[in-house]
């Protein structure tokens, strides 16, 4: 059985929604120009139109748009939307539907000479071919069809912006209405915090810092991608990352997340030292229990994660220095792993506000079994 990468499962989830989207606005089209053309008929007696609603007509259109409007996402997210990650909401939307307008315009003109010089029995390049051309391109027919088109572009994009800066697993927890009460929850959450951030930003200033951290936000992420992770806040320089427990592997899975992350930073290495003079090493922590999860806000909806689980980790992560580790792990987060690792007590401490004492384990980078 094939197994699909996290990547491969994430860019196809981003593509569907681009030929559902397609796929509705062109049913809604269809119907409307429909109506449109049935009440004209009845009122003005105009000949009865080539267009005829059936069954076939109605499935043929439907798989035709969806499979436009996915070639469309498929295009957007393996090729264009990387070109326009740093420019702004307005001028990347303007430029992207600028840019998938010329394409289907090139599209469009190419398959209608061929089809018109095919069908006229005449060179594609004769001048009764382009005058043919001509009567289509300012035909009703034509316009109805670039509105369609625009509009599908413009909505699938403004789509696509929103769930990249919300984040897919929080778009699609909003659109499903998942947590819009509140749900309690197993999750496992990772801190990770960049060691001597201060020290860094003071030596750099801080727009040359923040696009140090804007790199390294970035060469983090397939690590998270690919452990099935789910950023829930980025605060300065530190990521708090989470796993649904009800998840198959989901401790493994975040386990493999840090090293990953270690192990992709530790990659780039000397690009760091030198376009910066300086490595952003990390330290991290991991902890399991139960959340309050759901939509919280009045001016601003984010989905909400509340309970002692997060208190108790970033107290834990705040001991890796002491410790002088770069990952601790609470004692539920070793008793939920079923792997074969080497794994180090650091022995029992009381936390910051607890009564009751947190034991303490590290478990050894490069793990081979990870």
């Amino acid at each position: 059985m094939i197994r699909l990468s996290p990547r491969f499962k994430r860019k196809v989830t981003s593509i569907l929604p681009f030929g559902i989207i397609w796929l509705i606005t062109g049913l809604i089209f269809l119907f409307v120009e429909y109506a449109i053309i049935s009440t004209m008929k009845s009122v003005e007696n105009l000949p009865v139109s080539n267009i005829v609603l059936s069954p076939k007509i109605i499935v043929f259109a439907s798989i035709s748009v969806f499979v436009l409007g996915c070639l469309v996402g498929f295009i957007e997210v393996y090729f264009i939307n990387k070109f326009f990650a740093r420019v702004s909401f307005r001028l990347k939307i303007l430029s992207k539907l600028l840019i998938y307008s010329l394409m289907f315009f090139a599209v469009i003109f190419i398959f209608y000479m061929l089809a018109a010089s095919i069908e006229m029995k005449e060179s594609v390049f004769s001048r009764i071919v382009y005058d043919r051309y001509l009567i289509f391109l300012f035909s009703m027919t034509n316009l109805s069809t670039s509105v369609q088109i625009a509009f599908s572009l413009l909505l699938s994009l403004i789509y696509a912006e929103v769930e990249d800066n919300l984040g897919q697993a929080v778009f699609l927890n909003f659109f499903t209405g998942k947590y819009h009460r509140p749900v309690v929850e197993q999750r496992i959450f990772m801190f990770t915090d960049m060691k001597d951030s201060t020290s860094i930003a003071e030596t750099m200033g801080h727009i040359r810092y923040f696009d140090f951290l804007r790199h390294y936000y970035e060469d983090l992420s397939d690590a998270i991608i690919n452990s099935y992770g789910e950023v829930y806040q980025y605060i300065g320089d530190e990521i708090v990352i989470s796993w649904n427990t009800n998840k198959s592997s989901a401790v493994e899975h975040s386990l493999r997340c840090f090293f990953m992350m270690k192990e992709d930073l530790a990659k780039k290495r000397d690009w760091y030292l030198d376009h910066f003079g300086t490595f952003p090493a990390f330290k991290g922590a991991l902890h399991l229990g139960e959340v309050t999860t759901g939509e919280i806000g009045a001016l601003k909806k984010e989905i909400f994660f509340t309970g002692d689980v997060l208190n108790t980790a970033a107290r834990i992560q705040g001991l890796c220095t002491k410790y002088g580790v770069d990952l601790l792990v609470s004692k539920a987060v070793v008793d939920a792993l079923d792997l074969n690792l080497v794994i180090s007590h650091m022995g029992s401490t009381s936390l910051k506000g607890k009564k009751e004492t947190v034991e303490l384990y590290t478990i050894g980078l490069n793990q081979p079994y990870l």
